[in-house]
């Protein structure tokens, strides 16, 4: 299966804590902050992603409590990094206990983080006519 048959498949069938922040982040869609769900990148499926500040909000159920899944979350953590990205982790727990204060930090970071280009940097600008 390709990324984003992955990623749509993942759309449908996401866990009621991935629902509830999907719901709750659309509030900050007002602010300019719009975040994608199940956005494939690099190879990885992101759970949330606010392209324009570089911010990926992951929800963590407690598999990634275990020191294989610490080590893979550490790699991608990395890879993403250098693409400009930064990742924000919450527990299932916080979501379900605290989705107040878990959308007030989300929108603190993207906040702090600058805009970024539409354009990447692997992406070397059209040519307009008259430029050559």
């Amino acid at each position: 299966m390709g990324a984003i048959a992955r990623a749509r498949s993942l759309r449908k069938r996401m866990t009621p804590a991935e629902a509830r922040l999907w719901v709750r982040s659309r509030e900050l869609r007002s602010e300019g902050l719009h975040f994608r769900r199940q956005h494939p990148e690099r190879g990885y499926i992101l759970d949330f992603v606010c392209l324009s500040r570089g911010l990926i909000v992951e929800v963590d159920g407690s598999s990634h409590l275990d020191p294989d899944r610490l080590r893979k979350d550490r790699v991608r953590n990395a890879v993403l990094g250098r693409e400009g990205f930064v990742t924000m982790r919450v527990s299932n727990g916080d979501i379900k206990e605290r989705v107040e204060e878990v959308i007030r930090d989300v929108r603190m970071r993207c906040r702090a983080l600058p805009t970024r280009s539409s354009l990447r940097a692997d992406h070397p600008p059209p040519v307009v006519e008259g430029d050559r």
